[in-house]
């Protein structure tokens, strides 16, 4: 991918936007009928973090400019969408929402979490007496279906409330990127380079929102929790040397000791695809799947480090935006994006080409 700069932060938002997101960013998929004074609720769903995250960001700046307050909220999914990951996804799952609850508590924010699936999320809006609902993106059938359950449910019984999807997940927003199902990598990297500039921006500070008076989250018996859930999934033991959580993963990216940009840069261009040489890879696929960091970050802070190994970041930029984001252009607007079905006729024809193949190597 070409080089690119980075820009400052976008123009503070005022009374006309009050978000601080870019205003593509995000979609009204219900307008409702606004409730002055109301809290907003930012339903997250992917993105799992505080930190450079803009649907939390679009929350507060809205939270902010009604002088209301602010929750965030989080619904476990129930089975079998849940429980298809393994043991290992789940207490990774667990263990960074539990950090996350910590972080937010310090920061007097309140965050509810829901283990009845997002059904509950609406009766938690309308108990609140919310304003607005703003919810991250995710182009999954099982979490767009829940998504419009909640807004069908907030439009019967709340039809004041507003509700918001942000894409906090991708650098350019998927329907921003292309407005079709895109046919390659070449494709998508033509549309997303010319537009890169306007989205790979500095994230802004979380706005200042009033104090919460409103009802207290439950407490959370964590280990009861993670055992109870880790139990009923499949047993694909969880492994400790991948730290859960924002802190862990900034120092996957930028750590001292062994930071990927820090430390391991710079074979990446030539060693990422070889592997019998892990190190060579960015380590970074957990943080990114669950949130626990922005890919915006990760593109941001590559940058600065572009002159002491150009080949390897242009390389990384590539597969961390390009052939990622591309996935989500995929899934987004491919219904069958689960079944071979739903692949280019190039790639169904590849894969029956080569299924005789020999292979040097056989994985398991």
């Amino acid at each position: 991918m070409p080089p690119t700069s980075v820009s400052p932060p976008r123009t503070a938002p005022g009374p006309a936007n009050p978000s601080p997101a870019h205003p593509s960013r995000v979609r009204v998929i219900h307008p409702g009928g606004g409730k002055p004074g109301g809290p907003v609720v930012y339903w997250m769903l992917r993105d799992q973090r505080l930190a450079d995250n803009w649907a939390l960001l679009h929350a507060a700046g809205l939270a902010a400019a009604s002088a209301s307050p602010l929750a965030v909220a989080f619904a476990l999914f129930p089975r079998p969408f849940l429980l298809s990951a393994r043991r290992r996804q789940l207490g990774f799952l667990l263990r960074g929402l539990r950090r996350l609850a910590a972080d937010a508590a310090a920061r007097h924010l309140p965050f509810f979490l829901f283990t009845g699936g997002p059904a509950e999320i609406p009766a938690l809006v309308r108990r609140l007496g919310a304003s607005t609902l703003v919810a991250d993106f995710s182009p999954l059938r099982p979490v767009r279906e829940a998504l419009d359950a909640v807004v069908g449910d907030l439009r019967r019984e709340a039809p004041g409330v507003a509700v918001h999807q942000v894409d906090a997940h991708n650098v350019v927003p998927v329907w921003t990127a292309s407005a079709k199902m895109e046919y390659s990598a070449k494709t998508f990297r033509g549309k997303v380079s010319k537009v890169m500039d306007e989205y790979l921006v500095e994230f802004p500070e979380l706005p200042a929102v009033v104090p919460w008076d409103r009802e207290q989250p439950e407490g959370v018996d964590w280990d009861a929790l993670i055992a109870r859930v880790c139990s009923e999934a499949e047993n694909v033991p969880e492994i400790d040397w991948c730290e859960p959580g924002e802190e862990a993963a900034i120092e996957a990216l930028l750590g001292s000791k062994d930071g990927f940009l820090t430390k391991r840069i710079k074979s990446y261009e030539t060693d990422r695809n070889d592997p019998t040489k892990p190190r060579a890879l960015s380590g970074l696929s957990p943080y990114l799947h669950f949130g626990h960091i922005s890919a915006q970050r990760c593109a941001l802070e590559a940058k600065k480090c572009r002159h002491l190994s150009p080949k390897s970041v242009d390389a990384f930029l590539e597969e961390l935006v390009v052939r990622r984001e591309l996935a989500d252009n995929f899934c987004y607007y491919q219904p069958q994006y689960d079944s071979l079905s739903g692949a280019w006729e190039w790639a169904r024809k590849t894969l029956m080409d080569h299924a005789a193949d020999k292979r040097e190597h056989i994985y398991t």
